[in-house]
């Protein structure tokens, strides 16, 4: 085409517009109103009709115009749900099945009608809101077979009702009640699909429940999918009885590099999405740091410093991994991890594994005005909880008596002394033996230096050591958290307030007896002496009150008791001050009258004691009861 055609073109398309927009715009103007009613709106060229005046007339009410929302709210959702019908059935079912005045005939009747509704259909259903709760109240209620039922058309479904949102409530009520080969058939149908569930928000809720109620074998297949590729895909391998990755790695004869990368790219997924809960992951992680070169093992623990570690702390492995992150961690992340436990700290001392953060936060961290903030002002207000609780009390007794075996169990002092191999500048044998008795494996036999070490590891003089990962001298941070900061002193006035109910208690007569003593080293003695004095006055005050009479069994005198009698007994053979104080308020003039029962082994103390003048204090009286023979005293106890 030439370029006069499109020139003659395009004038015509410019004329034809300018055209139509004139016409437009003549068109749009506002028409004028016919009478002087300014209310009147105008209809702008809309025909009128008869239909449109009769809608005019009628007005709906409100409450008709929220039943006609209602009717369109359920047409749509009709057409959304197909098993919409169904659940609103269950739904009224549930109502009257859940509740407790219903009785148990009337309840199994409800469940039976419930489960006929839902038969077929409980795999398209289980991912509903409503239905997933009408089905563990099912599950909960029902018989033996209907549950069989329920789990027979829920198994084929499993990998994929786990990554529901609703279902996962489901299924963990199905594995409570599970029999031996039901939890079998759920955990091999996890074959293949862990590493991918434990990323999702949901399904690792499912694994760790199966990994929960698993025997030590169905764990440790559930853990071997995790570490190496040739695991995952090939069943026999799996079987291994070696549970430690590095045994496997030696055994199996796979490649640590190999298996390295396959642990990190399933680790970093989980860690980024900070999905930490799970004893699993827990476990996962403690097993990579034991391969991890030393980049990869600094990368995994900074990535835990922070917020993350107070969701990890309440299990075994989770609290190792707590204070791996304390230990290593620089002087900035042992900050940031300290801050994260503000407002939570009275919590995490309560916990059983929990404690045991605190515990080794007090023996390595040297930012002592931190802790003292943030840490012992959280503790002052519950002391008297702390004193009394089987878990509160190892946070002050790592304080008075730092890595005692009478006080912590050799699992707790090989989770203190834990490091990462990778992480330590010692000797290849020295970490391979520290990594075995950290993780709380059988060793085989062991020689005599080691034997040696261990016993000198687990000494009551290991508090003057310096701790791995602190530079501080442990003997000044005890002083600056216990005595400088005022904890010891409030520890005191409540030892002071409550000295009866501790001295009875199994588990508050520990905590006293260390401060009655001074703590190790006699830390609290130079500048807290008038305080401890105070501390043994209440002690003999309430030893000096009469013997209760035989009609009044329920209050029982200290010295009478089973657990104070003892704990008083070593306070008279390990601190003298004591021993003079409680003589001469309670029993001189009465030792007679307490030569027998319980009380006889705290007389037969006086005459024990390494201390002189305290036993030339008593002798006089004591030698007496010993001539007669009320008071014996036996021969290896004998002071030189």
């Amino acid at each position: 085409m030439s370029s006069k055609g499109l020139k003659t073109q395009k004038s015509t398309k410019r004329k034809d517009t300018e055209s139509s927009d004139k016409f437009v715009s003549q068109k749009s103007k506002k028409p004028k109103l016919v009478s002087g009613d300014q209310n009147v709106k105008p209809n702008f060229g809309k025909p009128k009709s008869s239909g449109d005046k009769e809608h005019q007339n009628v007005k709906l009410s409100k409450k008709e115009l929220r039943v006609q929302a209602k009717e369109l709210t359920e047409a749509r959702k009709k057409k959304r749900k197909p098993h919409y019908t169904l659940e609103q059935e269950l739904g009224s079912l549930w109502e009257k099945m859940r509740r407790r005045d219903i009785g148990k005939e009337d309840r199994s009747k409800l469940v039976s009608e419930a489960i006929r509704k839902m038969k077929g259909k409980v795999p398209e259903i289980a991912g509903s809101h409503v239905s997933s709760r009408v089905l563990q109240t099912c599950v909960k209620f029902c018989s033996q077979a209907e549950r069989d039922t329920i789990f027979a058309e829920l198994q084929p479904r499993f990998l994929t009702l786990a990554s529901n949102k609703y279902a996962v409530f489901l299924l963990k009520k199905m594995l409570d009640g599970a029999s031996k080969q039901q939890l079998t058939a759920c955990i091999s149908s996890l074959r293949g699909r862990v590493a991918h569930l434990l990323r999702h928000l949901f399904g690792s809720v499912v694994v760790e429940h199966a990994y929960h109620l698993g025997t030590a074998a169905q764990k440790q297949k559930l853990l071997a999918e995790l570490y190496s590729t040739e695991l995952q895909l090939f069943k026999g391998l799996a079987s291994t009885t070696e549970k430690r990755v590095v045994d496997i790695i030696a055994k199996l004869g796979l490649q640590k590099d190999s298996v390295n990368r396959h642990m990190a790219a399933i680790i970093q997924p989980i860690l980024e999405k900070g999905i930490v809960d799970h004893t699993i992951i827990h476990k996962l992680l403690i097993e990579y740091l034991t391969i991890a070169d030393k980049t990869s093992a600094a990368d995994v623990l900074q990535l835990l410093t922070g917020s993350l570690i107070l969701r990890m702390v309440h299990t075994r492995d989770g609290s190792r991994l707590a204070m791996l992150c304390i230990k290593h961690g620089s002087a900035k992340e042992r900050k940031m991890i300290i801050k994260a436990m503000k407002d939570h700290v009275q919590k995490v001392a309560f916990d059983q594994f929990g404690s045991m953060v605190l515990a080794c936060i007090f023996s390595i961290v040297d930012d002592t005005k931190l802790v003292t903030k943030i840490i012992v002002r959280e503790l002052e207000p519950t002391l008297k909880d702390l004193v009394m609780d089987k878990n509160g009390r190892r946070s002050l007794l790592q304080l008075l008596r730092p890595n005692s075996s009478r006080y912590f169990s050799h699992d707790d002092l090989a989770s203190l002394d834990l490091s990462v191999p990778s992480l330590c500048s010692k000797d290849k044998s020295e970490t391979s033996s520290l990594t075995k008795d950290a993780y709380g494996n059988e060793s085989g036999e062991e020689t005599k230096d080691e034997q040696e070490d261990t016993v000198t590891e687990h000494s009551d003089h290991e508090e003057n050591v310096k701790a791995a990962g602190g530079k501080k001298d442990p003997l000044v941070r005890r002083r600056e958290l216990l005595v400088n900061s005022g904890l010891a002193e409030s520890l005191i006035d409540v030892c002071v307030e409550n000295a009866e109910e501790f001295l009875k208690s199994n588990i508050g007569k520990e905590v006293l007896y260390e401060v009655a003593v001074g703590g190790a080293g006699g830390i609290l003695c130079p500048s807290l002496s008038e305080k401890l004095c105070e501390l043994y006055e209440a002690i003999s005050s309430v030893a000096a009150k009469p013997k209760p009479q035989e009609s009044e069994k329920d209050s029982e005198h200290i010295m009478e008791n089973f657990h104070s009698s003892r704990t008083i007994r070593r306070l008279v053979l390990d601190c003298p001050g004591f021993a003079s104080t409680l003589f001469k308020k309670a029993l001189s003039g009465k030792c007679r009258s307490w030569a027998a029962g319980h009380c006889s082994k705290i007389l037969s103390a006086f005459l024990e004691t390494e201390d002189l003048q305290v036993r030339e204090m008593a002798k006089p009286e004591l030698q007496v009861l010993v001539n007669e023979g009320t008071l014996k005293i036996s021969a290896n106890k004998k002071p030189e």
